[in-house]
């Protein structure tokens, strides 16, 4: 559970990507999907004065069981002290495009100053 007081709500969208930010492809490339995804995520929040630690819940939606623990490794890698959003993680048959491994929606909680 994560409980915020005060403070601007932001949807962050389910977010995707088969396009690292340098134009290479990440088609097939779980980990490369999901590092670039919360790249892209962090990204978004700073341009409301916030970060990925600001997020205080997502949904996982991964394409294949066996992406579970790779996810688990690679989120821990961008919450400090174990400190995660409250989060679900789901497996999906599909998604809108077959490169697509991985999509994260979140919500976060950014200070209002």
């Amino acid at each position: 559970a994560v409980a915020t007081t005060g403070g601007k709500i932001i949807g962050l969208a389910g977010q995707t990507t088969t396009t690292h930010a340098n134009g290479n492809s990440l088609a097939g490339d779980f980990e490369g999907q999901t590092r670039e995804i919360f790249r892209i995520l962090d990204e978004r929040l700073r341009g409301f004065g916030g970060d990925l630690s600001d997020i205080v819940t997502m949904t996982v939606y991964i394409s294949d069981t066996r992406f579970g623990d790779p996810f688990v490794d690679i989120r821990s890698e961008h919450f400090d002290n174990d400190e995660y959003p409250s989060s679900a993680l789901i497996t999906v048959v599909g998604f809108a495009r077959p490169d697509i491994l991985i999509e994260i929606k979140a919500t976060a909680v950014v200070d209002a100053d």
